[in-house]
């Protein structure tokens, strides 16, 4: 397996593998109908949408590939998204397939967020993740502590999200 950045053409495999991940992950968690209602196509646009913007916006984005070439998760970061006056970066997704979890590729993805943050003077990050979503035993390995949390409506239930920072990250490395 590697890393690398991603490119535009990662676009419909990013969706794949973001469409994908939400139904497997979310499952129970969030309304059946909102996940069934998820597609590739509006998911490759956001994504579009996210590379075009990602200059002007400080965003970055990985993927993690398989020998074979098939991309089996990513990761974007960039600046944290509301101003927080602590955290300075953010990992703004982190997603793996349900066949390809387990098996080191979130730390190697996660290490690779920290380390383009380090390289662009961001020392500091938090991620938002459901509260019933078992990445938060993940987010708590790798010593996040949690730090604030808030409500969201997705598919007309409102569910709770935490954040996990890290209040430096310049000698972190979990690979």
């Amino acid at each position: 397996m590697i890393i690398r950045e991603a490119t535009h053409d990662d676009v419909p495999a990013i969706a794949k593998v973001h469409v994908d991940t939400w139904r497997s992950t979310y499952k129970g968690i969030v309304p059946d109908e909102y996940l069934a209602s998820l597609s590739y196509e509006r998911r490759e646009k956001n994504w579009h949408q996210i590379f075009n913007n990602s200059l002007e916006n400080g965003d970055f984005t990985y993927v993690a590939e398989e020998k074979s070439g098939q991309i089996i998760g990513f990761a974007n970061g960039g600046l944290e998204r509301t101003g927080d006056s602590v955290y300075k970066g953010e990992l703004n997704a982190i997603y793996i397939l349900q066949s390809s979890q387990r098996k080191g590729v979130g730390r190697k993805l996660f290490s690779t967020v920290i380390e383009k943050l380090n390289q662009i003077d961001i020392h500091s990050m938090l991620v938002w993740v459901l509260d019933d979503n078992f990445a938060c035993r993940f987010y708590e390995a790798l010593g996040g502590k949690r730090v604030y949390d808030k409500q969201l409506e997705i598919g007309g239930v409102m569910l709770t999200a935490v954040a996990y920072g890290w209040t430096d990250i310049k000698n972190l490395s979990y690979i």
